[in-house]
């Protein structure tokens, strides 16, 4: 991969029939995460200048191509909803056939000899479209369901998306998504994870996965910028809705 800034959240426990609501908040901070990770010429910053609505402040990350690396990257019978605000920068060059991961859950399976951090449910663009995936089967036999073309991103402008998924992998299972408010996406009765009970991390930050699996940059445009705001979690949707917790 290009490389990649990332901030990691350990998700807390979201068993269907809880009664507690949101499990992690963040309103533009680079305080309060697990862990912040900055790879190669990755950096993560807090800002004020640009933010979502009246927040203060954001999440400001870049990133500069770099050699090729291989990065590979929740809790089953668990649901929850995850949101997130989101603005590429201004001058966001879209390359049609090339992609940048925003979000995604991944758990560490070194242990398993299959598999080192791998992702499994995925938010990306591709040109300007929206994308999102689940991953099923074991570790060692995945399989990939993937969503494209789900709605057209803007450049220079603030998204919302709200993620809700019921994790399972026994037919049971949804994946839904909003974008801006809109819903784009909806399944029911698949599976939605793999065969594993160990806990996935959701990671937000711009990962430029395309230049790895493309085996190259495309485009013209090596430093990318996005912004982040408003990060929420829980079990009902205004837990994660940048508009309903703020």
């Amino acid at each position: 991969m290009g490389g990649l800034a990332v901030l990691g959240q350990v998700p807390l426990a979201l068993p269907s029939n809880s009664s507690f609501t949101q499990t992690f908040a963040n309103r533009g901070t680079t305080s309060g995460w697990d862990f912040i990770l900055k790879e190669h010429l990755g950096t993560v910053s807090q800002v004020t200048n640009v933010v979502y609505g009246n927040s203060g402040s954001a999440i400001k990350m870049t990133q500069t191509t770099m050699p090729l690396q291989h990065y590979q990257g929740y809790h089953r019978g668990q649901q929850g909803f995850y949101g997130f605000a989101f603005r590429l920068q201004e001058a966001w060059q879209f390359s049609p056939a090339q992609s940048y991961n925003l979000a995604q859950f991944i758990a560490d399976f070194t242990d398993t000899g299959c598999d080192d951090w791998m992702p499994s449910s995925m938010v990306w663009i591709i040109g300007n479209q929206l994308a999102s995936r689940v991953k099923t089967g074991s570790v060692c036999d995945q399989s990939i369901t993937e969503y494209k073309n789900l709605a057209t991103v803007s450049e220079g402008k603030w998204h919302k998306i709200v993620i809700q998924a019921n994790w399972q992998n026994d037919g049971t299972g949804w994946y839904k998504m909003w974008l801006d408010g809109k819903k784009v996406l909806e399944k029911y009765n698949i599976d939605t994870t793999i065969d594993d009970t160990r806990e996935f991390q959701f990671h937000l930050g711009l990962y430029a996965n395309g230049w790895h699996d493309d085996g190259e940059m495309k485009g013209t445009q090596p430093f990318r910028q996005v912004w982040y705001d408003q990060i929420g979690m829980g079990s009902t949707f205004a837990d994660a809705d940048p508009d309903q917790w703020s």
